[in-house]
């Protein structure tokens, strides 16, 4: 059976380096492009490599004359939500703006479909959990929006231009390879269970417990947390969705439950034997009380179905990853 090929933007960081893994693993072809920013070419265990900015138009105008691709993913994207709201110039060009320049070259090469990189972050300040499709989309800062901006976009073309596409807005990522070859490596860290590890095996200071009296059993944020593995199977299971004549949509990526920053911290504990060192803080501005999805309709249109839910397994394979990259 003749395999496809894929151009996976943003493809050497940690959600996109996954895919392409989980590519390679089905002998699918796989273009990457990813400037190395963020990302590290070390990540990507196969396929074809391009270091390059991906909002060249001269750049993609060749690749997409000399190259025929099945189907696109989009992972690039700047994410530090703090900075964000320092820079909002930089999400706006990083996010948007390249963005646009990518959707252009693939209408005029005729290009597609589209699998976009979104996340939770559209949908702001929950008003009910779980948190559906249908839930208003009100981002409180310059990322969400960057990124609500680029669904819309997304909607706009294909309605302009029949440009099919998915958006799969991402709770929490979490986890690593189970065979601990890659894993998570942001810098600046932001998010909790990396956080947690690095504390632990003495990599960085403690971890910082960012308020502990919100409207919760136990006081502490609750999250929805998803293993990278599983995001990257939805992916997959998006791009052929579109190239079988299924419709373009947006997706919630959640596990559909929710753990506390508390349960976190206690699994780590548990998994590695060793406490999380730890300082208290207030909490911080903007951040919710509970944020769960509702992952029903990726599992009902896509077939989506997570392996990894166990949060201890989650953290098992995090810390795997931590101490094989030592």
């Amino acid at each position: 059976m003749k395999k496809s090929t894929f151009l996976v933007i943003g493809g050497a960081g940690y959600i996109g380096s996954h895919l392409v893994k989980a590519l390679i693993e089905q002998q699918e072809q796989v273009v990457i492009i990813d400037n190395l920013s963020a990302g590290s070419a070390s990540a990507v265990l196969g396929g074809e490599l391009i270091v390059h900015d991906f909002d060249d138009r001269e750049f993609l105008d060749n690749l997409f004359s000399s190259k025929h691709f099945d189907g696109v993913f989009h992972f690039a994207s700047q994410i530090v939500v703090s900075e964000s709201v320092k820079d909002p110039g930089k999400y706006y060009r990083a996010n948007t703006a390249a963005t646009l320049t990518l959707l252009e070259a693939m209408r005029d090469h005729k290009v597609g479909p589209l699998v976009f990189s979104s996340t939770a972050a559209v949908y702001g300040e929950p008003l009910y959990t779980p948190i559906d499709e249908q839930h208003p989309t009100n981002p409180l800062n310059p990322y969400g929006r960057s990124k609500l901006m680029v669904e819309n976009m997304l909607a706009d073309f294909a309605s302009a231009y029949n440009q099919k596409y998915i958006a799969l807005r991402y709770f929490n990522a979490a986890g690593a390879d189970p065979q601990a070859r890659i894993g998570e490596s942001h810098d600046p860290e932001t998010h909790l269970i990396p956080l947690a590890l690095q504390a632990i095996s003495g990599k960085r200071p403690p971890l910082q417990l960012f308020g502990q009296d919100y409207a919760t059993p136990d006081g502490t944020c609750i999250r929805d947390y998803i293993h990278v593995d599983d995001l990257a199977s939805a992916h997959i299971l998006a791009i052929h969705h579109l190239n079988k004549g299924g419709e373009s949509g947006i997706f919630n990526l959640g596990s559909n439950y929710g753990y506390s920053v508390n349960e976190v911290i206690q699994t780590a504990a548990s998994v590695t034997g060793k406490d999380v060192p730890l300082t208290y803080a207030p909490r911080r501005a903007g951040d919710p009380a509970s944020l769960v999805a509702d992952a029903s309709l990726a599992k009902k249109t896509l077939g989506w179905q997570p392996k990894y839910t166990d949060l201890n397994q989650i953290i098992q394979h995090a810390w795997a990853w931590e101490q094989a990259k030592r």
